[in-house]
């Protein structure tokens, strides 16, 4: 028994039930919840089902009457067309207009007779926009409005068109009709079979927007044609903006497609959320898309949702607040222990609880106060600490890195810096330039006026680097007299000229004696003079050499293959 009870408390202090109140008033809440929510999600659950099975058949119903609707539409056009394109009237004139020898007054009467007959036709066919009369090369002559116009047509549609194939064309916007038209060509043969040309037919969307009008009767329906790259042809409702404008997500278009006649949840053209179900048009290779507002598809449901989730909400008020009403009464005495236990575990040891007895809770409180002022004293005294071996890290840091004597930075680093910006320099293909400086006769002036005006020469050089380079710059000290400075981001012209500005000041500088003090400067530049940090010093070291061997107090670039062959005079 003591072992369960064990287990038991373990089990429910690992999830935060400590407290006697917070134990009363979950096991208060659980005893109304469980049973609650478990009856109205089953009933959701039951209700959401019933509704899909019913939106499913609903649309699927309309999808597949309109599309067998609108392919019967597509059939008889096609066949329309292909009558007309079979009639006497236009083979033989066509036949005459193809036949060599004929003279140009029997053809010119030959094209009249077939404008005459597209434009009576066209005159009884309200689907027909323009129809247009093509010859055996796939050139237009004439149409139901006088005269020669190139088809919106695209790939290899008239080799189709010999072949005996009906074409139907992709649906454009027409500007000399201002609709919206798709083009269907069907050929023309002679009696004896020879291909004479083709008849394309501009066919409007009148009749498909009524048919479409005609079975979208629910107003929270919509149905739209829509292609497989999302564009909306044509809706039982006004689109907005010009034609095809409006469009489907692709992932929306994807689902539709690949599960069609399926109830498909996605966010509509018009931006609201829908559910919807897709039944392609075979001929047209469109989709046919009847869709409804899932607000108002769900609308009973979800009513019914929010009667429950309100009767249960207030169910759980009622209990709650009685079983909160009847745990403050058992652990008030306790709350501000652990309140302020509370805020130590959190990391807040500023707590220093006021106790007005000497009963159990009195004295707890008393030891707690005790053990939270020696916290703080131990988290201040740790404070102390850390700071003051943080402070010594980054000094004995600054002393490895840097040089002691110029406070730049020293060879033991340097080459670290340069293979940074040498990666750099390769990812964002960009150029960076390598100074190499050396004090002329620096020896000379050493031996003259000593080790300490020496150093106090090498330490004004120093100030001069830094003074000249930018926060990008990385200035060190190479050896000796000799300084090296990383520009980055810069172009050989650039540091030619950084170069001759860092030699005119250093010029400037009068040590001991009033004795003037010159340097000497190779340039090299990546990735024109090398494609490593090596070869890139290597050459802008030869460059310094080749100033020592013209009278020192110059700048030298880099020259591709040069090497140093001696040593470097002082």
């Amino acid at each position: 028994m003591v072992s369960w009870e064990r287990a038991t408390s373990g089990f429910l202090d690992r999830i935060g039930l400590q407290s006697i109140k917070s134990k009363i008033i979950v096991f208060a809440l659980l005893a109304t919840l469980i049973p609650s929510v478990t009856t109205g999600w089953l009933s959701y659950r039951n209700n959401r089902r019933a509704i899909d099975e019913q939106i499913v058949l609903e649309l699927t119903s309309v999808t597949s009457h309109a599309s067998r609707e609108l392919e019967l539409w597509l059939k008889e056009r096609r066949y329309e067309l292909r009558v007309l394109s079979s009639s006497y009237e236009v083979s033989e004139n066509l036949e005459k207009l193809n036949r060599s020898g004929q003279v140009g007054r029997t053809k010119a009467l030959a094209l009249q007779r077939i404008e005459a007959y597209l434009g009576s036709i066209g005159e009884k066919f309200s689907d027909y926009e323009e129809l247009v009369v093509l010859d055996a090369q796939g050139n237009t002559l004439t149409s139901s409005m006088g005269r020669a116009v190139e088809l919106n047509l695209t790939g290899n549609w008239f080799d189709r068109v010999q072949a005996n194939e009906t074409v139907i064309g992709n649906p454009y916007w027409d500007e000399t009709f201002d609709v919206g038209v798709m083009i269907i060509v069907e050929r023309i043969v002679a009696a004896d079979g020879t291909f004479l040309g083709a008849m394309a037919a501009k066919i409007n969307f009148d009749e498909i927007n009524g048919i479409l009008t005609s079975y979208a009767k629910n107003p929270s329906h919509e149905l739209y044609l829509v292609t497989k790259k999302g564009e909306i042809v044509i809706s039982s409702r006004k689109l907005d903006g010009p034609f095809m404008a409006s469009e489907l997500m692709a992932t929306a278009t994807e689902g539709l497609f690949a599960h069609e006649m399926s109830l498909v949840e996605f966010r509509s053209f018009r931006g609201n959320a829908v559910m919807g179900a897709l039944h392609t048009v075979p001929q047209l290779g469109w989709g046919l898309v009847a869709e409804k507002d899932r607000t108002q598809a769900y609308s009973v449901i979800v009513r019914l949702r929010n009667i429950t989730l309100a009767l249960i909400s207030t169910a759980l008020l009622g209990i709650g607040l009685a079983a909160y009403l009847l745990g403050l009464t058992i652990v008030s005495p306790l709350r501000r222990l652990t309140h302020g236990a509370t805020k130590v575990a959190r990391g807040d040891l500023d707590v220093n609880l006021p106790f007005h007895d000497r009963s159990e809770v009195g004295y707890m409180t008393e030891v707690f106060n005790g053990m939270v002022a020696r916290l703080r004293k131990f988290r201040d005294e740790n404070v102390a600490i850390n700071q003051e071996l943080h402070n010594k890290n980054a000094a004995l840091r600054m002393l490895s890195i840097t040089d002691s004597l110029t406070g730049l930075y020293n060879r033991t680093e340097l080459p670290k810096l340069l293979e940074i910006e040498l990666a750099r320099a390769q990812q964002r293909q960009h150029s960076f330039s390598i100074l190499m400086i050396d004090i002329d006769r620096f020896k000379r002036f050493n031996d003259t006026y000593g080790h300490q005006a020496g150093d106090d020469l090498l330490r004004c050089v120093a100030e001069v680097l830094k003074s000249l380079s930018r926060a990008c710059d990385v200035a060190a000290r190479y050896g000796g007299e000799e300084f090296l400075i990383l520009l980055t981001e810069t172009e050989p012209d650039e540091a030619l000229r950084f170069a001759e500005r860092l030699r005119v000041r250093v010029e400037q500088i009068r040590s001991q004696g009033k004795e003037r003090v010159t340097i000497s400067v190779g340039v090299a530049s990546f990735p024109s003079n090398g494609d490593d940090v090596e070869s890139i010093i290597r050459q802008a070291d030869a460059a310094l050499y080749r100033c020592k061997r013209r009278g020192r107090n110059q700048v030298a670039p880099a020259r591709a293959g040069q090497e140093i062959l001696e040593p470097i005079p002082g």
